[in-house]
């Protein structure tokens, strides 16, 4: 490998957007991370890595699309999104900083179920560990950052879309590819989302000037636009309709089952409320300008 062409560090790189943002962003990569794959074969949680010199930091390793169960899991959230940030940083000494590092951030950190057009001024009010942890994190660049006069750029991401997605978004592909997938409602609720393609051509743009940003596709689909969507791609013409009534009884039974069941308060609130984010920051400063999910995903 030869690191003296390559000026750019990219962590999370096997990750669902960390492939998207290498081989879509236009930038030269050198790849860190567990996978023997990688350029630099190095888990960040376990100590401080030996790097070349870097021009570019895209940060997007991390913790996510699970709820932990026990303190163990919970610690994990806290030794990828916090411990290795930790790392990451320590690695750069005052002859070896970086211009500029861009962390791939979420929504999660404005610990919000619900809402309409959240901007980036919104307090951060995370209660779960994944979005504490994200915080902390956010918290920690933009110190050091400031420390040693690097560009800092946060990116708070929505649910991301592309090819074979994971978290509740791959989920509700194999539910409704099942026929066991139902919208609450009538689906109405609308959740901004963003493509993965459209993050990572957008990582050029923003690197030269930093910031903080919301980035959304701007339409912000309902589910039921969602799902039919989906549906339509696999041949299926039908999605059910569960009402808010017999939905109420159904979660609070799911309530004494844990997170396994179908359906519980907590998945209720989050399918039957709007929690969409303003994204005019980045369109008013880059022209962001992205495609619509629902023009662009295609799950075949």
């Amino acid at each position: 490998m030869n690191y003296s062409t390559k000026r750019n560090l990219l962590t999370g790189a096997s990750g669902f957007l960390g492939k998207a943002i290498f081989s879509e962003s236009n930038l030269d990569f050198i790849t860190i991370g567990r996978s023997k794959h990688q350029d630099i074969c190095f888990d960040l949680t376990s100590g401080i890595p030996n790097l070349p010199n870097i021009d570019i930091v895209v940060h997007a390793a991390g913790k996510a699309h699970q709820i932990p169960k026990n303190l163990e899991e919970e610690n994990i959230f806290t030794n990828i999104n916090v411990i290795g940030t930790k790392n990451l940083l320590a690695a750069f000494s005052k002859d070896n900083l970086p211009s500029k590092f861009i962390y791939i951030s979420s929504i999660s950190v404005y610990g919000c179920d619900m809402g309409h057009f959240i901007n980036e001024d919104h307090p951060l009010l995370a209660k779960d560990v994944y979005g504490k942890s994200k915080i902390i994190a956010e918290q920690l660049i933009r110190e050091w950052c400031k420390d040693h006069k690097v560009i800092c750029t946060i990116l708070r991401l929505p649910l991301i879309v592309g090819n074979n997605p994971p978290g509740n978004l791959g989920k509700m592909i194999n539910s409704i590819k099942n026929r066991y997938y139902f919208n609450i409602a009538s689906g109405s609720a609308r959740k901004s989302m963003v493509l993965a393609s459209d993050v990572a051509k957008f990582i050029p743009k923003v690197v030269e000037i930093g910031g903080t940003y919301n980035l959304t596709d701007g339409y912000n689909p309902s589910f039921y636009e969602l799902s039919h969507m989906i549906s339509n791609q696999i041949g299926r013409a039908w999605i059910p309709n569960l009402p808010i009534t017999p939905a109420k009884l159904i979660a609070y039974f799911g309530d004494f089952f844990g997170d396994r069941f179908p359906l519980n308060s907590n998945k209720l609130i989050k399918m039957t409320s709007e929690l969409t984010f303003d994204d005019s920051k980045a369109r008013k400063t880059f022209s962001w300008d992205p495609t619509p999910v629902l023009k662009a995903f295609s799950i075949i």
